[in-house]
């Protein structure tokens, strides 16, 4: 079995799970957040579109820089309604679905490192950043997302089986 087909069942089931939290979103809701030190539903859902892209630059770069010296830094790209933002969701989770498979085993234990001006922030092996910064962190920005629709009185679909809600 090659690295591709281990990592791509749990990339699918956990992309699944996503997808539909984000299609709980109601559309008046994007503005709402917790408390004023926290993040709205709508950028909570914008970043979690954002990180299922990342899959293509960590398997075809060695690097990003958020903020190169002689460039503009990286901004997040914001959605303003529900379906956009699960039309770019499903373009991105597509897109990375077919990168990891295109991508040989020799590309994965390669190291890839997240830069800022230059500097080096972080640097592990590509398949690393694959389960941490895309897998895991979307995990988290997930339930992030599931705790605003709890507080919302939206129903929580359930991920690895019924939610309260089901």
């Amino acid at each position: 079995m090659s690295i591709a087909e281990s990592i791509l069942p749990e990339f699918q089931q956990e992309m699944a799970g996503t997808r539909k939290v984000l299609e709980r979103i109601p559309e008046d809701k994007l503005d709402w957040k917790a408390h004023p030190k926290s993040n709205t539903i709508g950028w909570v859902a914008s970043h979690l579109v954002e990180i299922s892209s990342w899959v293509e630059g960590t398997l075809t770069k060695d690097s990003w820089d958020i903020n190169p010296v002689d460039g503009e830094p990286h901004s997040s790209q914001t959605f303003t309604s529900c379906q956009k933002i699960l039309e770019q969701f499903d373009a991105n989770v597509a897109a990375a679905i077919e990168r990891i498979k295109a991508t040989p085993d020799e590309e994965f234990p390669k190291s890839w490192s997240l830069l800022s001006g230059g500097q080096t922030l972080l640097t592990m092996p590509k398949a690393g950043v694959i389960r941490t910064w895309v897998l895991n962190h979307t995990i988290h920005h997930r339930a992030h997302l599931c705790v605003y629709l709890r507080l919302n009185d939206i129903p929580v679909p359930g991920m690895y089986g019924p939610s309260g809600d089901e």
